[in-house]
């Protein structure tokens, strides 16, 4: 029977008994995951993004599977967690660079060949990080992520975790796309290849994406996500508040806004980050 019915079947079975033979199914899906051979979400031949449910079930049975284990370090440096996501194991082989200080990575994520790791990182359950991305200090990269190939994750971002619903569209960004100091994207947003996201951009489901090169607006919808358009430069920026007591108090909110699309200036910024690589 293949991976896939396996872990399906496993996940719709009532309780929480689990035997030996659960167990070597689940540590077969699992290291299919550290391996990159299965995913959380994949993109399709016309760019859009699938989600496969049933890897996102079998990562879920991992938590109703584990039992609490201690996986302290040290007795001045305890940890306690389910013993079906210890520590990733990690050998040379895989060519990460993974600097010392504190990182983490969590079993069942799987980093490409060229992936660096700047302390302290973490990066979580069903996470795919793509070849040659950089993951900065105190960067996050949430349960489920897909993270593609040279992206730069700058030192405290937070890309956004998304397990639940398991038919959610995990946050999604493509090959090539700067994520700036401090940024965050969560609930499911897309990031489409070659974008730029500046310093203390936050985007969610509930962000406005003001485009003052194309004069639209872009917000998730009911049945779409958030998507940042390929190319596109993102800002922190704000919008007034309309109605009788915003224009009273002066208040604003936040808003994200396109000011451009990449160009040669931009890439000459961007071609720095190749140097730490």
């Amino acid at each position: 029977m293949p991976l896939r019915e396996q872990i399906e079947s496993l996940a719709a079975r009532p309780g929480k008994e689990f035997g030996s033979e659960d167990r070597t199914l689940f540590e077969e899906f699992k290291a299919a995951l550290n391996r990159g051979e299965v995913r959380a979400a994949e993109r399709t031949v016309d760019g859009k993004w699938t989600v496969n449910r049933w890897v996102k079930q079998g990562i879920l049975l991992g938590f109703r599977m584990g039992v609490l284990s201690d996986m302290s370090a040290a007795r001045s440096l305890t940890f306690y967690d389910k013993d079906t996501y210890p520590t990733r194991p990690t050998s040379i082989e895989e060519n990460v660079r993974i600097v010392p200080g504190g990182s983490s990575v969590r079993d069942g994520a799987y980093l490409a060949p060229g992936v660096v790791c700047m302390p302290p990182m973490f990066v979580n359950a069903g996470a795919y990080v793509d070849e040659g991305t950089m993951i900065d200090s105190h960067a996050l990269v949430g349960s489920c992520a897909q993270i593609g190939k040279r992206v730069h994750l700058s030192a405290a971002a937070q890309i956004g975790g998304v397990l639940e619903p398991v038919g959610a569209v995990p946050v999604i960004i493509e090959d090539d796309v700067l994520v700036g100091g401090g940024c965050g994207v969560y609930e499911g947003t897309i990031v489409r290849e070659r974008a730029v996201l500046a310093a203390g951009t936050l985007l969610t489901g509930a962000t406005p994406v003001y485009d003052l090169v194309e004069g639209k607006i872009y917000q998730r919808k009911i049945d779409s996500p958030l998507e940042i358009p390929a190319g596109a430069v993102v800002v922190p920026g704000s919008r007034a508040v309309e109605n009788e007591y915003g224009k009273k108090w002066g208040l604003s909110l936040y808003a994200a806004v396109i000011v451009k699309y990449r160009d040669a200036k931009t890439e000459a910024s961007v071609q720095l980050e190749d140097y730490l690589r």
